[in-house]
C-alpha cells in the first residue's frame, strides 16, 4: 500500500461522468444522427448495435429490448416457458430474475448459492428438478460466471432449457469464450451496468435463428408487418437513441473491462484477508461488482461514507424474503448462504477510471473500519 495518501478523498461508487467525458462528442454525434433520421424506435441505430453486440459476445444474433427485465421475460417466452412450468433459479439475485419467471405464468423454484464462488448450487439445481421443470435460469452474479459445463450437462440430461441471466456479466469469460457465445443469454443495459445506455435497455443473444425471430415478434406487439399481429406480444422495443448510444459504447467495452480487472487485481492484492467470492476454474469475471463480506456491514459502510467512500449493497433482502413474493412459500432459513450474503455483502467502488490511489484509499479505510 502506498506510504502517503490524502487525508481525505472522495471515491464514488461509480463515475459515469469520467466514462462519458472522453467519448461525449462521439455520443452526441450518434444521437444527432438518430434525430436527423427521426428513427426513434428501433431503426438503424438499434440494428447497428444488435450486430455489434452479437459480434462482441460471439453470438449470431442480438435482439435488443427496452429493459433487462424484458429481456429475461421474452427469453423465457421464446423458449416456450408458461403456466404450469417450473423454472429453477437462485435466491441471491436481483428481483427481476424471479419476477420475469412469474410474468410468464411459470413458478420460480429457488435454490441457494454455494461457497466459495457464491454462484448457483449445481447439486441443488438437480435435486430441485420435477416433472414440471421447464428451464434453468442461473445468474452470473457480480460479473463472475457460474458452472456452465455442469448446468449444460444437467439441462441436456433432463431435456431442459438453459437461459443465462448475464445482466452483470458483459465480457466475462468461461473457458475462453465470452458469456453469451453459446445458448441464450440476457443482458441489462441499465446506465450503471458495464455496458450502459443513457436510459433503460436490455438484450438477448442467441445462435438460434428461430428464437431470435420469436423475440423480435414478441417485442413488437406480436407484429412483423404494420397492423398485423400474429401473437400476443408486448411493447418492449428499444429506442433508437439508446441503440445508437450502446453502439458507440460497445466499441470501448473490452478496454473498460480490462480496466475493471486492473482495479479488481489491485483490490485482491490489498484485501487478501477479506472474504469474497472465488472465481471458478476457467472463468474470468467482468467485475461489475467487487463484493466483500464483512460483519457489522452497515456500520462499516457508514464509517466509509464518513471518509468520502461511497459503497453499495447487493442485495439487502433476498428474493424469498421480499414482502411481495411471500406467495412463493419460502421463509427465513430456507437459503442460509444467500441470507448471510444479504446481511454481510458490501460492494466496493469499482469503475474503469478508478485510480490506484483511490483503490489504496478504499482498502486502507475498509481495513481500519473492520478492525475498529
Amino acid at each position: 500500500m502506498a506510504q502517503t495518501l490524502p487525508t481525505t478523498m472522495r471515491v464514488p461508487y461509480l463515475d459515469l461522468s469520467a466514462q462519458h467525458a472522453p467519448i461525449k462528442d462521439e455520443l452526441m454525434g450518434a444521437i444527432g444522427a438518430i434525430i436527423d433520421k427521426n428513427a426513434f424506435v428501433l431503426g438503424p441505430g438499434v440494428d447497428a448495435f444488435e450486430r455489434r453486440f452479437a459480434e462482441f459476445c460471439g453470438a449470431k444474433y442480438c435482439v435488443a429490448v427496452n429493459t433487462g427485465t424484458a429481456a429475461l421475460h421474452l427469453a423465457l417466452l421464446a423458449h416456450g416457458v408458461g403456466p404450469g412450468d417450473e423454472v429453477i433459479t437462485q435466491a441471491d439475485t436481483f428481483i427481476a430474475t424471479v419476477a420475469a419467471i412469474m410474468y410468464t405464468g411459470a413458478k420460480p423454484i429457488l435454490v441457494d448459492v454455494t461457497a466459495p464462488s457464491y454462484t448457483i448450487d449445481v447439486r441443488a439445481v438437480e435435486a430441485a428438478i420435477t416433472p414440471a421443470t421447464k428451464a434453468i435460469l442461473p445468474v452470473h452474479l457480480f460479473g463472475q460466471p457460474c458452472d456452465l459445463d455442469a448446468l449444460r450437462a444437467i439441462a441436456k440430461k433432463y431435456n431442459l432449457v438453459l437461459i443465462e441471466d448475464a445482466s452483470q456479466a458483459h465480457g466475462a469469460l468461461y473457458d475462453g469464450e465470452k458469456i453469451g457465445s453459446r445458448g441464450t443469454a440476457t443482458f441489462s443495459f441499465y446506465p450503471g451496468k458495464n455496458l450502459g445506455a443513457c436510459g433503460e435497455g436490455g438484450g438477448v443473444v442467441t445462435d438460434d435463428a428461430a428464437i431470435a425471430d420469436r423475440l423480435r415478434l414478441l417485442r413488437n406487439h406480436g407484429s412483423r408487418e404494420k397492423y398485423r399481429h400474429d401473437v400476443l406480444g408486448f411493447n418492449f422495443r428499444l429506442e433508437g437513441i439508446q441503440g445508437a448510444v450502446l453502439d458507440v459504447k460497445t466499441r470501448y467495452l473490452d478496454g473498460w473491462t480490462a480496466q475493471r480487472r486492473r482495479v479488481a487485481g489491485a483490490y485482491d492484492a490489498l484485501l487478501g484477508a477479506f472474504e469474497r467470492p472465488a472465481l471458478l476454474p476457467g472463468t474470468v469475471s467482468a467485475y461489475h461488482i467487487y463484493p466483500v463480506l464483512v460483519k457489522n456491514r452497515d456500520a462499516v459502510r457508514e464509517t466509509l461514507a464518513g471518509v468520502g467512500i461511497e459503497t453499495n449493497v447487493h442485495y439487502p433482502i433476498p428474493c424469498h424474503l421480499q414482502p411481495g413474493y411471500a406467495t412463493l412459500g419460502y421463509s427465513a432459513g430456507s437459503f442460509p448462504l444467500s441470507e448471510r450474503i444479504a446481511l454481510e455483502e458490501l460492494s466496493l467502488p469499482i469503475f474503469p477510471e478508478m485510480t490506484d490511489a483511490q483503490v489504496e484509499y478504499v482498502a486502507l479505510h475498509l481495513t481500519r473500519a473492520v478492525a475498529s
